[in-house]
């Protein structure tokens, strides 16, 4: 297949097959999580436990996803390809992905295997971190710098439309039975895999003596971190909020349909937001993103759910959803991009399972509460981003006893 860049300088036959991996990805996590209480269950444990292990799952993964980053660069150093990294883990995570419901199915559940299956659960979550950092990377080689938000848009776009049908796809994923389900599930990232190693270039020579003198950029990790951290407790909020205000305003408890076109309207708003990123810059339409929701927030908890307000929701959320990949691969040097991205998702996987013990009960959180810790949360995110800007103009940031 051709490698020809577009007049966009975008390898666009790459980044769309990248986009089929993201795909796959959410659509295994969807899965995953529907069918999650039920496989516990049949297997003799509590359904409770379907949170415990999603949280375990959480701050193992902001371990392991920049340390899986970390180690594809040393790959890329020294074998001259992160893609070892990327197939090896693709290959492990649908095998083990179709060994859940099987493990159900055909072990008996006596005392000495009911153990199994929260093993290869944690495994399967496990492999599903050895290749998401590595293969997002693969986005600095399919796209110069400038136009990075609009390709990275085409990734996001994938991943959006797809868990935008989270809401409404329950009853007809349980329909159709875990074996073939997750079966399904399976084959597509093996597919993808396949597609993306067929289509990935042959990736430039790295002069191992010029890369080890890049020392770690421990500043802008922790901005990084910081940003992910911040993003993912605004977005826990933010749809918290925005659905109990949906559904006192209608009073109804069933939104799931209007909850999905909102999903649908994010994803969409990807390819916009990817053109402004290209315009105006990508950390500036992420501060832009930031400045739209903040305010969505608090005037929602008072005047209600109105159609500005969800413009408002709909452009900021995907700014900076959008911005997170493009601001992690700019910020760090090109030796440590696998870092810098899954220090990102570090960072959300950090902030993820910190909510979920800190808010055992989130039910019990009020609007009002949602609203104003979204806003500092984003916020947060907004001077992370800022600063990151000072630290990219200035090399470094001093402390006070220097």
């Amino acid at each position: 297949m051709t490698t020809s860049k577009s007049h966009f300088n975008i390898l666009w036959v790459q980044v769309w097959v990248l986009a089929v991996v993201q795909g796959a990805i959410t659509l295994t996590w969807l899965i995953y999580n529907i069918y999650l209480p039920q496989l516990l269950t049949q297997f003799g444990f509590p359904a409770s436990l379907a949170v415990a292990l999603v949280l375990f799952e959480n701050a193992l993964g902001a371990v392991l996803e920049p340390l899986m980053g970390g180690l594809s660069d040393q790959a890329r150093r020294w074998v001259g390809t992160r893609f070892p990294f990327i197939s090896v883990g693709m290959i492990l995570a649908s095998a083990l992905f179709i060994a859940i419901p099987c493990v159900v199915s055909l072990i008996p559940p006596t005392t000495v295997m009911r153990s199994l299956l929260p093993i290869v659960l944690v495994a399967w979550a496990l492999a599903m971190t050895i290749f998401r950092s590595p293969a997002m990377c693969l986005l600095g080689m399919y796209s110069t710098p400038a136009q990075l938000p609009l390709a990275v848009s085409v990734v996001t776009l994938a991943g959006g439309m797809i868990g935008a049908f989270k809401p409404i796809s329950y009853k007809f994923i349980l329909s159709l039975g875990p074996v073939y389900t997750f079966a399904i599930g399976s084959f597509v990232m093996l597919g993808a895999a396949a597609v993306l190693r067929l289509v990935n270039p042959p990736e430039a020579v790295v002069d191992r003596h010029q890369a080890e003198v890049v020392k770690l950029p421990l500043q802008k990790l922790a901005l990084i971190l910081g940003t992910g951290f911040g993003v993912a407790w605004g977005i826990r909020f933010l749809m918290d909020v925005l659905g109990k205000v949906l559904k006192t305003q209608l009073n109804t408890d069933n939104i799931d349909v209007l909850m999905v076109g909102i999903g649908l309207a994010i994803a969409i708003a990807s390819i916009p937001a990817g053109i402004f990123a290209v315009k105006i810059g990508n950390r500036q339409a992420m501060l832009c993103g930031i400045g739209a929701i903040v305010p969505s927030l608090l005037i929602m908890i008072s005047v209600g759910v109105q159609i500005p307000i969800i413009v408002l929701i709909v452009a900021g959320f995907s700014l900076i959803v959008n911005g997170a990949i493009p601001f992690a691969l700019g910020l760090v040097p090109q030796q440590w991009a696998g870092l810098g991205i899954g220090t990102y998702f570090g960072g959300f996987a950090l902030a993820m399972s910190l909510f979920g013990v800190i808010f055992t009960q989130p039910q019990a959180i009020t609007p009002f509460i949602g609203a104003i810790g979204g806003a500092l949360a984003f916020l947060f995110a907004g001077v992370c981003i800022t600063v990151s800007g000072f630290l990219e103009t200035y090399g470094r940031l001093r402390l006070p006893e220097e």
